[in-house]
């Protein structure tokens, strides 16, 4: 079966270069409150203005820190990067896994935000809504991996 969608295997590797220290840096700034070296403090274009007790206006620019922005960019590409590039050999059975934890993890992420929304509120609730950004790929990247890593151990068992 050929399959189109997916990325080539040697992308796997680049991306979890990638991914890994985004995601380790991302979650130490955020746990140290945001580190925002000041040299990333550039003028940039926005497409809505909402400035804070000020007036709201369409397309200008803004002078912001663009550290939330490079880690958000590089955690989206290099984790859509590892959770759809080709393994190895695939197989239809490991397109199989990888639609189930695809529909899993989408399910886990919906099932966090409902419990979100009915529990969690005011600034908490917008910490929680910046993380399932991220969560969805995150979510199916686990679990597709724990589900190849029962295979590989299944198969190494019957040998």
């Amino acid at each position: 079966m050929k399959i189109k969608y997916l990325f080539p295997n040697k992308f796997k590797k680049m991306g979890w270069i990638i991914l890994i220290p985004t995601f380790i840096f991302g979650l130490v700034s955020y746990i140290l409150g945001g580190f925002e070296p000041d040299f990333l403090n550039v003028h940039v274009p926005a497409i809505f203005i909402n400035e804070f007790f000020g007036e709201r206006k369409f397309f200008g620019v803004v002078e912001n820190n663009v550290m939330d922005e490079i880690l958000s960019v590089l955690l989206i590409i290099s984790s859509t990067i590892v959770a759809f590039s080709k393994e190895k050999s695939e197989d239809e059975y490991i397109s199989k896994i990888r639609l189930e934890s695809l529909v899993w993890a989408v399910y886990v992420n919906y099932g966090i935000l409902l419990i979100t929304i009915l529990f969690v509120y005011g600034l908490s609730f917008w910490t929680v809504m910046i993380f399932n950004m991220f969560t969805v790929l995150l979510f199916f990247i686990i679990r597709f991996n724990w589900q190849l890593l029962k295979l590989k151990k299944a198969a190494s068992y019957e040998e």
